[in-house]
């Protein structure tokens, strides 16, 4: 692991991971992650935590884009900058994603957007593919966002899409994720990075992230 995990995993569980997955370690992430998890969390205070983490996740992402060398003047004189070289391409699964695309974009204004419409069986607990509308992916960083990694299921049928497309590389970032789908993405993507504000505990018996913060696309559209 990049970072240290939360305190208040439970240590019998076993957190090894050999694929780059990157944890917020920082109280204000930690600060917000307790409002959303609050379920006395308004909906308007539930949004404005869920952009406030998007940002700070994204800003963590961006630690790793490519930049080149750019020339401007300032009101005094000419000096050297710099600019963002890569391409690239947010790819929210509908419908809790699409919250991620506004905060990223407020980051990465240069980013273009495709969307993944997957919705879930509670039943099975399986992604049935609704929607799509990504544009070629080829020379491009595909950022994949979804608040909640749970089973790993969507991400990974998000995962495959972004592929077909030709994505250059393709990150994933999750507000709250679960061991079970770290685990399913990294025995499929090995070298897929993952960022996360949090990793918790476990999956329920009905697939949902335990201790979690309930329905993330209920608790924001106030259904």
């Amino acid at each position: 692991l990049s970072d240290i995990l939360p305190s208040s995993l439970d240590e019998k569980v076993n957190y090894l991971f050999i694929m780059p997955l990157h944890i917020i370690n920082h109280p204000l992430a930690r600060i917000l992650i307790t409002q959303l998890r609050n379920k006395e969390t308004s909906s308007d205070a539930f949004r404005t935590a869920s952009k406030r983490i998007t940002q700070m996740l994204v800003i963590e992402v961006s630690r790793s884009l490519n930049t080149e060398l750019e020339t401007v003047s300032t009101p005094i004189e000419e000096t050297v900058g710099c600019k963002l070289e890569d391409k690239l391409t947010i790819v929210p699964i509908i419908r809790a994603g699409i919250s991620m695309v506004e905060p990223t974009l407020e980051i990465l204004p240069q980013a273009v957007v495709g969307y993944i419409g997957l919705e879930r069986d509670e039943k099975t607990a399986i992604s049935r593919n609704y929607y799509r509308k990504v544009p070629s992916l080829k020379g491009r960083k595909a950022f994949i966002v979804d608040p909640m990694l749970a089973t790993g299921g969507s991400t990974l049928k998000a995962i495959d899409v972004c592929i077909e497309e030709g994505a250059a590389e393709i990150t994933v970032i999750s507000i709250i994720s679960a061991p079970e789908g770290i685990k399913a993405v990294e025995e499929k993507h090995p070298a897929i990075n993952v960022y996360t504000a949090s990793l918790d505990r476990e999956l329920s018996s009905q697939k949902y992230i335990l201790p979690g913060l309930g329905d993330f696309g209920d608790r924001l559209y106030n259904t």
